[in-house]
């Protein structure tokens, strides 16, 4: 059932980014929360997450996939998402991102050990990847803390690989977690060419 959706997220992403005319990004395995509503189709999703998604956010958010982000964040995330917001940036457009729910389409990931996540690209920018997971305890029925995350991250690269118009990232999975999680991405563009970042949700679920 991944592969299928992964395939079709990225038929979908094929088609969609003929359109666009600034490049960024999203989670594409573990696919991120916007990613997936979007694969869904943001005028008939078929997710109860998404469609309570589109509720609060309308729809008109979910095309624009690629462009969580912050224009000036230079490395200041913690600073100034807001917790609560960190799915959505802190951006009122992409507030429905930020729902707390226990029925988030998920990933199923193996508990520990290598891992290649992927990053869907509409073009490429120079920056760092970090990804963070939420630790042990976790509940996806509260709204999303910076404290639920891991202070370091299990992944932190420059300028990881691209194959197949995403980012490779060759990461280590933590272990130590079973059942519902998060994955949170931050892809930051390197600074004074651009203070920009990029963010991601992703719900997996650990065996």
């Amino acid at each position: 059932m991944k592969v299928a959706v992964l395939t079709a997220v990225f038929g979908a992403v094929s088609v969609f980014t003929a359109v666009p005319a600034l490049a960024h990004g999203s989670m594409g395995d573990p696919i991120s929360r916007i990613m997936r509503c979007f694969q869904e189709g943001p005028e008939n999703p078929r997710s109860a997450a998404c469609k309570a998604a589109i509720a609060v956010g309308d729809s008109w958010p979910i095309y624009d996939w690629d462009e969580v982000n912050i224009g000036d964040a230079s490395g200041r995330s913690r600073e100034i998402i807001p917790d609560g917001k960190l799915c959505s940036a802190g951006r009122d457009k992409y507030k429905g991102l930020d729902l707390p729910r226990a029925d988030w389409p998920a990933t199923t990931m193996p508990g520990s050990g290598p891992y290649t996540l992927r990053y869907q690209l509409t073009a490429p920018h120079p920056g760092t990847f970090e990804l963070y997971v939420t630790k042990p305890g976790y509940d996806p029925t509260k709204p999303l803390k910076w404290s639920d995350l891991e202070d370091t991250p299990f992944y932190k690269q420059d300028n990881p690989p691209i194959a197949g118009n995403a980012y490779q990232l060759r990461a280590n999975l933590p272990g130590g977690r079973t059942g519902r999680h998060l994955i949170y991405s931050i892809w930051q563009r390197h600074w004074p060419d651009s203070g920009e970042a990029f963010y991601s949700c992703s719900d997996v679920i650990f065996p």
